[in-house]
């Protein structure tokens, strides 16, 4: 049986958000999704202080280390999957992460069109 590689948002094999710190609803580095992923961690994102702030404000501390659940604490320039909807929720309160293209899940076109999304493309 084959199975077809997981995409990004340029219909491309999705490459690989982070492994430090590990990322993804699986936490296998990628910004895959699932049936149980009730909020489509779709997004790789290089987030930035004032997200960082503005997530906390919504009560999803990304800051704080959770050594229990394996989560060391982001950082500004640190790379995570989020939620599509928490980054759309960003980007109408203007401090929407940039966002990592080869590496965001094809999925988020049904929400955001690529024009919207090259606007945050992160440039090395």
């Amino acid at each position: 049986m084959n199975i077809a590689p997981t995409l990004n948002v340029y219909g491309q094999p999705l490459v690989p958000c982070s492994f430090d710190p590990l990322t993804g609803f699986f936490r296998d580095g990628c910004c895959n999704t699932g049936v149980d992923d009730a909020g489509s961690h779709l997004v790789c994102a290089v987030v930035s202080d004032a997200f960082l702030q503005f997530s906390l404000s919504k009560g999803n501390d990304l800051i704080t280390p959770r050594p229990e659940y394996g989560f060391p604490g982001l950082c500004a320039g640190d790379q995570w999957c989020l939620c599509v909807n928490r980054w759309i929720e960003a980007m109408e309160m203007h401090c929407a992460p940039q966002i990592k293209l080869e590496s965001t899940h094809f999925n988020v076109l049904e929400k955001i069109s690529l024009e919207v999304l090259e606007t945050y493309s992160f440039a090395q």
